[in-house]
């Protein structure tokens, strides 16, 4: 007979070769051990606890046979001349005594010295407890064993019966005993192992469903999975492993869908300055004047710096996509990371001849932020600035100050600024006003990754005009241009040391 639950599974093997088993098979196993031992358990009480019983009621018969052997004994009255003791028993009464269907009775009456009275002179008692009138014991006779109960019986003249009877009915009755309860908890054992490992089947088959239903997917297929096996399962463990499952392919769709578009963009941005490096390269060959090459070669120059410039934005685009998923954000103290980057941009300022000044860093601000993604902002926001602000003449200043929520960090220049109907829409990818359509630098993507980096960080980026700034020129004149505004939340306030009050109001 085919039993599915012994059934060698043929899954993927173990590092040894075995081959791994089946889920269903583990618990099916388990449980059938364990009720395997309860039912070893189960008999082994029974056994115990029948045997105590058992014995019990043949030893109260055998004192009951005792006493009444004991109540024909005559004579042994303390008057002198009285008479000796004496079983008071006919030859056939005697044996009717001894009578038993199954079993061999013996039995003996001994004297208050030792000395028999009627009865088997090889059945010697056994000694009786102080403050007891009778004992049980094992006894071997004839190689058989013998249950014997000594009674004493005290008067003017005390004796002792001794009565011993063959175990076999007690053995038998205790066998039965066994067998019929043993039968009775195996018949219960297998129908309760039936109904377990049903119930085992039934609430495995979702998770075999679930697995069906993923084996029968294909490789682009990432679509949620039937509410049937998720959200409607049977229960809340097969759900949730649902659940986690639609949520990972939600990811990976995400992630898939984050590399298209990369590559996309890659292939899209790319086309351009390299048909431009071609064609400057061929150009190049046509003719034999060193001053067209320098010429052509410095415009293949300008285009592979373009190029790279691109491809770099879009890198740091697609790490903002995807570092969404595991971003640490910790207390960071936001005007030394301006500092630092500040100092880092000051050599380009001078060798264009801007004029590069902050605001409001000799004030501590700590936000809880990424010190990767402030850089990225302020890299960003400051590299935008130095190409498009050129005033007359160009002056970048970079503002730091904080409410009671968030700090503000805000990159103003003198350049032409955007119209309010190109604020937030310069936000997004590939979108380019009409100064850097001009200039023909750059690919629409600057502002775009400083608002998905603030995003991560829980903060928002605004586009204003500078007059809204803090940029003014020397003569106390606004400035047109734009302002940059980065909001990022403050650091929770650090607890105070230990043992130590907090300031009183």
């Amino acid at each position: 007979m085919h039993c599915r639950w012994c059934a060698v599974p043929s899954p993927t093997e173990t590092a040894a070769g075995r081959p791994r088993p089946a889920l269903r098979e583990r618990i099916g196993r388990h449980v059938l051990l364990s009720l395997v031992l309860i039912w070893g358990l189960g008999s082994t009480v029974v056994l115990g606890v029948g045997n105590h019983f058992v014995a019990e009621a043949f030893d109260r018969a055998l004192l009951d046979d005792a006493h009444a052997l004991a109540a024909h004994v005559r004579g042994g009255d303390a008057a002198p001349g009285a008479a000796p003791l004496q079983l008071d028993l006919t030859q056939r009464e005697v044996g009717l005594l001894r009578f038993d269907q199954s079993e061999t009775v013996w039995f003996a009456v001994y004297g208050d010295g030792g000395a028999l009275v009627a009865g088997e002179a090889d059945l010697a008692p056994d000694g009786v407890p102080a403050g007891s009138t009778h004992t049980f014991s094992q006894l071997q006779r004839d190689g058989r064993e013998l249950r014997r109960v000594s009674l004493r019986i005290d008067g003017p003249q005390p004796f002792t019966v001794v009565m011993a009877q063959t175990t076999a009915e007690r053995t038998q009755l205790l066998r039965r005993l066994l067998v019929y309860s043993g039968l009775a908890q195996l018949w219960l054992l297998v129908a309760l192992g039936s109904w377990l490992l049903r119930g085992i089947e039934r609430d495995l088959k979702p998770l075999s469903d679930l697995q069906d239903a993923v084996d029968r997917r294909d490789a682009a297929d990432l679509r949620p999975l039937p509410a049937a096996l998720t959200h409607d399962a049977a229960t809340r463990d097969v759900q949730r492993l649902g659940e986690a499952l639609d949520g990972l392919l939600a990811r990976v769709q995400q992630s898939l869908h984050a590399q298209r578009e990369f590559a996309g963009n890659v292939a899209h941005e790319l086309r351009t300055p390299l048909a431009g490096i071609r064609t400057q390269a061929t150009h190049a060959l046509g003719h034999a004047d060193p001053a067209v090459w320098r010429t052509e070669l410095e415009g293949i120059a300008q285009a592979e710096q373009r190029a790279s410039r691109t491809v770099d934005q879009l890198l740091a685009l697609a790490r903002a996509t995807e570092g969404g998923i595991a971003l640490t954000l910790q207390p960071l103290a936001l005007d030394a990371a301006v500092r630092d980057t500040l100092l880092r941009f000051l050599p380009r300022a001078d060798a264009l001849g801007v004029d590069l000044g902050a605001e409001g860093l000799e004030h501590a601000v700590h936000v809880q932020a990424n010190l990767a993604l402030v850089e990225g902002i302020l890299n960003n926001l400051l590299d935008n600035a130095l190409r498009y602000g050129r005033g007359n003449p160009a002056r970048i200043t970079v503002a730091l100050r904080a409410d009671a929520t968030h700090a503000v960090l805000c990159v103003s220049d003198n350049g032409p600024g955007v119209g309010p109907d190109l604020a937030g829409r310069l936000q997004q990818r590939w979108a380019q006003g009409a100064p850097g359509l001009l200039l023909g630098q750059g690919a629409g993507l600057g502002l775009s990754i400083v608002a998905r980096y603030a995003q991560l960080m829980g903060g928002r980026l605004t586009l204003d005009d500078a007059q809204a700034g803090t940029l003014r020129d020397p003569g106390g004149a606004v400035g047109s241009g734009l302002a940059a505004s980065v909001w990022l939340p403050l650091a929770p306030p650090s607890p105070p040391p230990h043992g130590r009050a907090g300031p009183q109001a």
